[in-house]
């Protein structure tokens, strides 16, 4: 992607102290390309049913006005501003209080779940109060705080779910692009970086009509810039919040662990997957303290319904080649297993053999594993494609940035001296001596020996 001059890294704008590192942005022409195809995007979504359609007609014209003010102004304020409220803010704002009846069914599982979670203590239903799809509930428990809001009595927008993972989307990525900036850190550079990452159709879409995936998506980039910064207690922490609430996040923590190992050592990859599961773990039990008294309802839930192996099949499976081949019965779904299996397998083989040296490394690996999973799982959608294809957004606005954070490594605690302290304080204190006269001078009329 290019980068306009000026705004390249290390290159200090006008008005900006010099030596002050930026981020690479986006070029003018990029961004106008961008918008462009977002606009096509949005205009083909009119012609579709329910709220994507809605979406679409807000969103056409939000990035239709984006493209032209890029294409006629010299700022970025009223181009950016312009994709934002009409991708995102408008058309939430507008189905949640006008169009309530446009919240997908993530929308309609969250909220029964959490009414279901107050009253039992488990988000999941048992297999006797199951009589249609939307009655299963993919989520782990940490998902179902979403509706908690709706379940207090909060009115309009503050009781819908859809405010609440836009917040900590928005939230999760601008915290994200601060963390991987160079410092010192241009809060100018990450609100653009944050603007254009939540005005594409990758987030402002799903967000605008309930899907889940945003919020794990959001969490993940974080994870990735804490981990390059060394983070690697506070990237443990921001997974597991990841973990307890979809398991597509779990993708992530091998990936993370391999690459912390050969950078630091087997305890410490260890310790940040140890973090994960345990945080994790108690995340989840803490938000369904009864979800483990009903075992059958969690596997039909958790495990049969992603599978396609439920009584009630999800309705919004697309084509794809898991998919399709799952339909041909028995030996299909044995077929699905083992490429499935196989695939697995293969990407543990090249994840051991070359570990992900960077962050960069770190998020091809996952749009890979990612991909494949998506295209042979026997129950999926086109929508997931969002994980990988927005994995590449972030590494396209990163770029220049990235390999500079795992250069600019800030642990999470210093490293501990050698040496016991006892020892340290017995030592005498060494004079501070000029290096010219530490360094060893060969004698007069000698030539020194290479």
């Amino acid at each position: 992607m290019e980068t306009t001059s000026g705004e390249q890294l290390g290159e200090a704008p006008a008005g900006q102290p010099a030596g002050r590192e930026q981020h690479a942005l986006p070029s003018r022409r990029a961004m106008t390309a961008w918008f462009a195809i977002f606009t096509v995007y949005a205009g083909a979504e009119i012609f579709t049913r329910h709220a994507d359609g809605t979406w679409g007609a807000w969103a056409c014209g939000g990035y239709a006005v984006a493209t032209m003010l890029l294409l006629l102004t010299r700022t970025w304020l009223f181009p950016l501003a312009a994709a934002v409220l009409g991708a995102f803010l408008a058309p939430l704002v507008w189905m949640v209080l006008k169009v309530p009846d446009t919240s997908t069914a993530e929308v309609v599982v969250i909220n029964r779940s959490a009414d279901y979670l107050v009253s039992h203590g488990t988000p999941y239903l048992p297999a006797s109060l199951i009589t249609d799809w939307q009655h299963y509930n993919p989520y782990l428990p940490l998902m179902e705080l979403f509706g908690l809001p709706r379940k207090a009595g909060l009115p309009l927008l503050l009781g819908d779910p859809r405010i609440w993972t836009s917040l900590v989307t928005v939230a999760a990525l601008a915290l994200a692009f601060a963390t991987i900036a160079p410092r010192p850190v241009s809060r100018t550079a990450v609100a653009r970086l944050t603007a254009i990452a939540v005005a594409s159709p990758l987030v402002a879409f799903p967000l605008t009509v309930g899907v889940t995936d945003p919020p794990i998506i959001a969490l993940t980039c974080l994870a990735l810039a804490l981990a390059a910064r060394g983070r690697f207690l506070r990237a443990a922490l921001v997974l597991a919040v990841a973990c307890a609430m979809k398991s597509t996040a779990w993708a992530v923590v091998p990936v993370l662990a391999v690459m912390i190992w050969p950078r630091e050592s087997l305890r410490a990859a260890a310790r940040f997957t140890g973090t994960v599961v345990g945080a994790a773990v108690l995340l989840a039990l803490a938000a369904a303290p009864n979800a483990l008294a009903t075992p059958d309802a969690i596997r039909q839930n958790l495990i049969d319904y992603p599978l396609g192996t439920s009584t009630y099949k999800t309705v919004a499976s697309s084509p794809l080649p898991g998919h399709l081949i799952s339909q041909l019965g028995h030996a299909g779904h044995l077929t699905v297993d083992a490429l499935l299996l196989l695939a697995v397998i293969a990407f543990a083989c090249w994840l051991l053999l070359r570990p992900p040296r960077d962050m960069r490394d770190a998020t091809v690996r996952l749009i890979v594993l990612y991909t494949v999973l998506f295209t042979l799982a026997p129950s999926t959608r086109y929508g997931y494609y969002a994980y990988p294809l927005a994995l590449l957004g972030w590494l396209a606005l990163t770029r220049g940035t990235a390999r500079t954070a795992d250069t600019e490594r800030v642990p999470d605690a210093p490293p501990r001296p050698v040496g016991s302290p006892g020892l340290q304080a017995r030592l005498p204190a060494l004079p501070h001596l000029p290096l010219t006269r530490l360094r060893p001078h060969p004698p007069t009329g000698l030539r020194p020996r290479l």
